[in-house]
């Protein structure tokens, strides 16, 4: 699992007690910017390693320094602010065992920290990532090692949406997306702080500009096959 840390992020620790369902053999690498200073890690409870990498500033370039430095076969890629039942960690490895090359993703659910309109928001997640084969971070993507290699990572070049384009780059592979069919609660901060309609309308315009010339890609990768 590769959790990257914005400067100052806290949110991790809340994380951290979510995953005493993982083992021994699993490992949790927190991923900071370089220069961040080194975070205590108690764990209590918590069998599997946890560690700490530090790259360049930029969440690519933090979670691609994150995957270089995982050691397990599969790579978890999860925001600080999320949160996690029992249920969706067994899920995701039960779903990563029937379909171990899928890239797989949660259901997202906002926190109660949510207000009664975000549930349009989760309506429309569900929709952009089951109908659309959209999902994004905030959905706990996951994919084996080999396979997000082959992807070339994370484009660190991405002002934003690094996530979003690297569902493109699978879909192009032929790479089939697989829901684990259990809820990954996220945070409702964003909006809190930036406001339902104005952080609504900014994500959904980012995401057409930044969807549009990789829909037009990917129509030409399938009419060249």
């Amino acid at each position: 699992m590769i959790v990257p840390l914005a400067d100052g992020e806290d949110a991790w620790r809340a994380l951290l007690a979510d995953l005493s369902a993982l083992s021994e053999d699993d490992e949790i690498i927190l991923a900071a910017s370089e220069g961040a200073p080194m975070l205590p890690l108690p764990a209590p409870g918590l069998r599997a390693c946890v560690r700490q990498t530090r790259e360049g500033r930029g969440r690519a370039r933090q979670m691609n320094a994150g995957a270089r430095a995982a050691r397990g076969e599969f790579l978890w890629f999860l925001h600080a602010d999320s949160r996690l039942a029992a249920a969706t960690t067994l899920a995701l490895l039960r779903t990563a065992t029937e379909h171990p090359d899928h890239l797989l993703y949660a259901d997202l659910v906002f926190a109660r920290d949510a207000t009664p309109l975000m549930r349009l928001n989760q309506a429309g997640a569900w929709i952009r990532s089951r109908l659309l084969g959209l999902p994004f971070g905030d959905q706990g993507l996951c994919l084996s090692k080999s396979a997000f290699d082959d992807l070339g990572g994370y484009p660190e070049d991405a002002s934003y949406g690094e996530d979003h384009l690297l569902v493109w780059r699978a879909r192009r592979s032929g790479r089939k997306l697989q829901p684990i069919r259990a809820p990954l609660l996220t945070s409702a901060r964003k909006y809190r702080t930036g406001g339902w309609l104005s952080t609504t309308r900014l994500h959904f315009a980012r995401t057409l500009v930044q969807a549009w010339p990789q829909w037009r890609k990917s129509l030409a990768t399938w009419g060249a096959r």
